[in-house]
């Protein structure tokens, strides 16, 4: 990534010089395999006589002009930045470049179906990638208007912010040129270029002004057969009523389109009218129920985007969290109350909270309102920060100023800043004036400090079992030690028909280290106190000990979802925290999971199984616990109702554990159709898990790899392969692996994510302590050479997180501290945050051990 980054200092100083009015785009996608012709005008105002350089990243560059005048290229342009002279008050600048397409899912992606040899192109920009296709002063507050002309093989469909117009014809019978009209004033980083033959439904909606807005849902031919585009428009026009209502404002663009596209790196983009969206979200095989509210999660976290950070827009990446936060609070909100999808919040606090809690305990965690000095600064803030604690911390300030009160300010913003950049004070200021609050107190304690606290019941009882005492003990961690108020409900439960049901609430604000609750003084003792009922608050909760036996007996009985969601998180956190052992919450788990019904609290706490059983138990316990759980699971799953989202979570993570004769037999059985489980279709995507299980387990090596790629030689047939042939459990696999990520630079982006998953599989240290000193001696220049998202995916993929032991720590703190690898923060940051893993790791081994 050399000479790429941009930092705040040279974006303000740019845009105090100009301001940016209307780019032309001209693109020729028929002139090859790796590279295309774009001709960019920009007209813009710049400060008389001032100089300045404008963001394009390009193979060659064949003339520059500006206001008339010829620049030599040589001179003015080193392929990412092209220095402007002597500017005058109006200026025309015109960019004629050959530009690169990309495998790494960053500016203009090009990939070839493996089905069928057909090229589908899509556009992903954010955040500094629009550079990669047009030339572009790559800054969200340089606002200017967008047209694209296109010319690209007359039978595809092609896709941007605007309308697609009619074609005409550039050369008979081979390409066609598509000429749109121009955009809002929008920034760059959500302008969009989809094209390629992908096969389009389509339908329509009436906005809340009576404009007819046209609809369309696209995919690859390949895939079309999968695509269920009537539920995809359902959940649009149910969001669309939702939005339009809340933010008092009609939809701000012209159309609607959705398109699912190859080899995305995220789950989708929000680009002005032409949302693009990972194509795992198109199911060819079954899914969990969890994917499929999570798709729809993601759907109406695109569209809420339409309104709060495509119309208003962030003037600086600082506030991206603003932008990611709202949309995942809004997202949430809307699944619960317009969709089918009632529990969201249920999810939310199983799967968005415990990303929260995880990030945020990280040495890298960071206030909300981070600070931003560049784009490397941004890259690694997609986090759990960034979305799921700040969606966190907006749903408790809206239990605090009120909902009615919130959405009329949000609504407020909406309307006075459309189409114009702001900060999070204009937010706030709304805020204030709806609510009545005065909110410098609450940014200054949420927004602006990092760290999680956690609350604590202290009860005394007297001789009848009566409460005489009720405290709410508050704690912040040494590093970030502030102490914060919380709108929170305290829930108590008692037994009724066998079930733990709520019998009493009280809502309350709790600050300080120590909150006393008078109003409970004289209530007899509940079968279980609940802080953070209801999931109000952004903070880890303690059981007292008589809650937490409760819960280990009856867990499954708890009636509420979301109150079960809150026990399994809280025991989870305990154990991540040493305070509990890692054997005791297997036990949990394989004791309770069986009656869960919410389809997102199972995968989590799977998934939480399976890092404790392999990481967080004593070294000399680990096989027999993963043995054990391995067991319970396919018991789990001979027991389960036929067909039942449970019954296929049990038997892909039993898959995911199996390791002993026994059980690779009884996975080898499914694959071939020896052992048939009532209602359970072993399909394409199936079949690759039980497969990798198999091959990680020693009973499947790459003769039945390729042979599974014959029958499926699709990309994600492809993805699932390079996933299965790293999982070879050999020194010689796994150096092959990893050897096809360091060496070489050719595989993209989606083959080197499942490359990294298949590494991972393995626990013999035998297969990944050799790697330990090629992997730090690789580090400086995978980041150096390599495009940010396949650097981070090599750095994350290949780490051996696996060994979890003192020798990796230590390696790891030898790399942290060489003098020559302190300057590369960005780098840094993923380092320490894997060596963090692998404390955590440690320091639950030696509880579970004690």
């Amino acid at each position: 990534m050399p000479g790429e980054n941009l930092t705040r200092a040279e974006a303000q100083e740019r845009a105090a010089l100009v301001n940016t009015t209307s780019y032309d785009v001209v693109l020729d996608l028929t002139t090859g395999p790796e590279t295309f012709r774009s001709t960019t005008t920009v007209q813009f105002t710049a400060t008389e006589g001032a100089s300045t350089f404008i963001d394009a990243i390009t193979r060659t560059v064949h003339a520059v002009t500006l206001n008339g005048e010829s620049l030599d290229p040589a001179e003015v342009a080193d392929g990412v930045r092209i220095q402007l002279p002597g500017l005058k008050t109006e200026n025309t600048l015109v960019v004629d470049a050959d530009m690169i397409y990309t495998n790494t899912g960053e500016g203009l992606h090009r990939f070839v179906d493996p089905v069928d040899d057909e090229v589908y192109l899509y556009s992903q920009f954010e955040v500094p990638d629009s550079r990669r296709m047009f030339a572009v002063f790559e800054q969200p507050d340089l606002k200017a208007t967008f047209t694209f002309t296109v010319t690209a093989p007359d039978y595809w469909e092609v896709v941007s912010n605007s309308p697609t117009p009619e074609p005409v014809t550039a050369v008979a019978g081979q390409s066609a040129t598509w000429s749109f009209s121009p955009t809002p004033r929008i920034s760059s980083y959500i302008t969009a270029l989809v094209a390629g033959p992908y096969i389009v439904e389509r339908s329509e909606l009436t906005s809340a002004d009576g404009r007819v807005i046209p609809l369309g849902v696209f995919s690859r031919a390949s895939l079309a057969q999968y695509m269920d585009a009537d539920y995809i428009f359902e959940k649009t026009r149910q969001g669309f009523e939702f939005y339009e209502k809340h933010y008092d404002f009609p939809y701000p663009f012209e159309k609607y389109d959705q398109l699912f596209v190859p080899e995305f790196n995220a789950g989708a983009m929000e680009n002005a009218g032409a949302v693009t969206f990972t194509e795992t979200y198109v199911f060819r095989s079954k899914v969990t129920e969890a994917v499929r509210e999570r798709r729809v999660i993601t759907i109406l976290h695109e569209l809420a985007h339409m309104w709060f950070g495509d119309l208003v827009t962030m003037r600086w990446w600082n506030d991206l969290w603003l932008n990611e936060s709202f949309a995942e609070y809004m997202s949430t909100l809307a699944a619960a109350e317009a969709t089918e999808w009632t529990e969201a919040w249920t999810t939310f606090a199983a799967m968005e909270k415990s990303w929260a809690y995880r990030q945020d305990q990280l040495p890298s965690t960071h206030p909300i309102v981070a600070t931003i000095n560049d784009l490397e600064d941004v890259q690694v803030n997609f986090d759990g920060i960034t979305y799921a604690k700040g969606a966190s911390v907006l749903k408790q300030l809206v239990a605090w100023v009120g909902q009615k009160e919130f959405m009329a300010g949000v609504a407020a913003y909406v309307n006075k800043h459309q189409f114009a950049n702001t900060e999070l004070n204009d937010l706030l200021v709304e805020l204030e004036k709806t609510s009545g609050r005065d909110l410098g107190e609450w940014t200054s304690l949420w927004l602006e400090t990092a760290g999680v606290n956690t609350l604590r019941p202290e009860i005394v009882y007297d001789e009848n079992d009566e409460i005489t005492s009720f405290a709410v003990l508050q704690e912040a961690p040494l590093e970030w030690p502030t102490i914060r108020p919380h709108r929170l409900a305290i829930g108590f439960y008692g037994v009724e028909d066998g079930k733990l049901v709520r019998d009493y609430r009280v809502e309350l604000d709790v600050d300080g280290n120590r909150t006393e609750v008078p109003e409970l003084k004289g209530r007899a003792r509940p079968a279980l106190v609940l802080l953070n009922d209801d999931d109000l608050a952004y903070a880890k909760i303690r059981l007292d000990g008589f809650s937490l036996d409760t819960a280990i007996d009856r867990l499954a009985s708890i009636e509420s979802p979301l109150a079960r969601s809150l026990v399994w998180g809280s025991a989870w956190d305990a154990t991540r925290d040493a305070e509990t052992r890692g054997r005791d919450f297997v036990r949990l788990v394989l004791g309770n999971i069986a009656t869960e019904t919410e389809s997102t609290t199972i995968r989590t706490v799977l998934g939480q199984l399976v890092l404790t059983a392999s990481a967080y138990v004593a070294p000399d316990a680990r096989t027999e616990t993963v043995e054990t759980a391995a067991t319970a699971l396919w018991r789990l799953a001979l027991d389960a109702a036929p067909a039942s989202d449970e019954q296929f979570q049990f038997v892909k993570f039993f898959a995911a554990l199996a390791s002993t004769e026994e059980q690779l037999e009884n996975v080898a059985h499914l694959l071939d159709g020896t052992v048939v489980l009532d209602g359970l279709d072993i399909d394409t995507d199936l079949g690759w898990e039980l497969l990798i299980a198999l091959v990680a387990g020693g009973k499947a090596g790459q003769a039945e790899i390729d042979a599974a790629l014959a029958s499926d030689n699709t990309a994600s047939g492809q993805q699932s392969a390079a996933h299965a042939t790293a999982a070879i459990p050999t020194p010689e696999g796994k150096a092959a692996a990893f050897a096809s990520l360091v060496e070489t630079d050719a595989a993209p982006n989606a083959i080197v994510r499942a490359t990294g998953l298949g590494f991972q599989r393995g626990s013999d240290p035998a297969l990944f302590e050799p790697l330990v000193p090629k992997y730090f001696a690789a580090l400086r220049t995978l980041w150096d050479t390599r495009s940010y998202a396949i650097a981070a995916s090599v750095i994350n993929g290949l780490y051996p997180s696996s060994l979890a032991n003192q020798s990796l720590r230590d390696a790891t703190q030898a790399w942290l501290d060489a003098p020559e690898n302190q300057d590369v923060p960005a780098l840094r940051r993923l380092i320490i945050e894997n060596l963090a893993g692998v404390d955590r790791a440690l320091a639950a081994q030696a509880r579970d051990a004690s």
